[in-house]
C-alpha cells in the first residue's frame, strides 16, 4: 500500500513536470533563438566599437577592453530577456545584488588600483603623450616607453626606467616637448660695460645664423635684461626644427663655440667677475691712497 501511494505521488509529480515543460517548451524555443540573435548582435557590437573607439583611442588595450565591455553589456540584456521569457528574472536579479555589493567591497579595497585604472582610461582619450615622446613627469625627464592601464613607462635621459603609477601621472603637469615639433634653446650671457651693446647684439645673433638644426622659419632673439655685478647681462633665443635631447645638446655646444669664437675675433669680453675693495675706517680709500697715507705719517 506504502508502494502504491509513493508510485502514484511520483508519478503524479513526474507528470506534473512533463507538463510544466510541454508548457514551457514555446518559451524556451523563444529564449533559444533570443540568445543566438542576442549573442550575434553582441559580436557585431564589439566590432563595431572596437572600430569606432580607436577613432578617439590609440591605446589598443583601452580600445579592446571598451569592445569587451559592449560585448558583455549586449550579452546581459540577453540573458535578461531570455530569463525574462521563462519567468526567472527575479532570481537572477537577486543574485545580481548580491554580486553588485561584493563587488562594492572589493572596489574599496583595491581603491589604488581602480584609481590607476580609471586614470589610464582617461589618458587614453586626452592624449597628453604618445610613445617616444619627450616630457617631464614627476620632475623625470625622458622618452614614454610604454602607455598600460595602470601604469607609465619611461626611459630617463641616464638610461633607468621608471614606471610611474598612472593616477600620479594623471593629476601632476606633464610637459611635453615633442608635440609642438620646436624647442627652444635659451642662453644667459653677460659682457663687459665697455663694449658696445649694438655690436654685440649684431655679432651675437649673426654668430648663431648658421647653427645646426635652427628653425629658419624663426628669427634668433636677443634682449638685454639686466646690469650684473660685472657684466651686462642679455638673453638669446634659437628655436630648434627638431624636439630631440640629443640634438638639442649638440646644438647648445654647437652654439657657445660660435659666440665665444665672434667674441674672440671682434674682442668682445665676457667678464669674470670683479670686486672692488675699500680700505680705511670708513672705507672708499683704494690701495695707492693708504700706501701714500703710511708714508706721511713716518714723516
Amino acid at each position: 500500500m506504502n508502494l502504491d501511494k509513493a508510485y502514484n505521488l511520483l508519478s503524479e509529480k513526474l507528470i506534473s513536470w512533463f507538463d510544466s515543460i510541454i508548457k514551457l517548451l514555446p518559451n524556451l524555443a523563444l529564449a533559444a533563438i533570443v540568445i543566438v540573435l542576442g549573442i550575434f548582435i553582441s559580436k557585431l557590437l564589439r566590432r563595431y566599437s572596437l572600430r569606432m573607439i580607436r577613432r578617439f583611442s590609440k591605446l589598443e588595450t583601452i580600445n579592446k577592453l571598451f569592445a569587451s565591455f559592449m560585448f558583455i553589456i549586449g550579452i546581459g540584456i540577453t540573458l535578461f530577456t531570455a530569463l525574462d521569457i521563462l519567468n526567472l528574472d527575479k532570481a537572477v536579479t537577486t543574485a545580481l545584488t548580491g554580486a553588485g555589493i561584493l563587488g562594492l567591497a572589493l572596489a574599496f579595497a583595491f581603491q589604488d588600483i581602480a584609481a590607476n585604472f580609471m586614470s589610464g582610461i582617461f589618458m587614453s582619450f586626452r592624449h597628453p603623450f604618445n610613445g617616444g615622446d619627450l616630457v617631464i613627469i614627476n620632475d623625470k625627464m625622458g622618452q614614454i616607453e610604454a602607455i598600460n592601464l595602470r601604469d607609465t613607462t619611461i626611459i630617463t635621459l641616464q638610461g633607468q626606467k621608471v614606471i610611474i603609477p598612472n593616477k600620479q601621472v594623471f593629476q601632476n603637469t606633464i610637459e611635453n616637448y615633442t608635440t609642438t615639433g620646436n624647442r627652444r634653446l635659451d642662453f644667459s650671457i653677460g659682457v663687459s660695460y665697455g663694449d658696445d651693446l649694438e655690436q654685440v647684439k649684431t655679432i651675437t645673433i649673426n654668430a648663431v645664423e648658421s647653427l645646426s638644426f635652427r628653425d629658419l622659419t624663426k628669427k634668433v632673439s636677443l634682449v638685454y635684461d639686466g646690469f650684473g655685478d660685472s657684466s651686462i647681462n642679455f638673453m638669446i633665443r634659437i628655436w630648434l626644427s627638431s624636439t630631440e635631447q640629443s640634438i638639442y645638446m649638440e646644438a647648445r655646444s654647437e652654439a657657445i663655440m660660435m659666440i665665444k669664437k665672434a667674441y674672440d675675433n671682434n674682442n668682445i669680453t665676457i667678464p669674470f667677475p670683479i670686486r672692488t675693495l675699500d680700505f680705511g675706517i670708513k672705507g672708499g680709500q683704494n690701495l695707492s691712497e693708504m700706501k701714500l697715507n703710511l708714508l706721511n705719517k713716518k714723516d
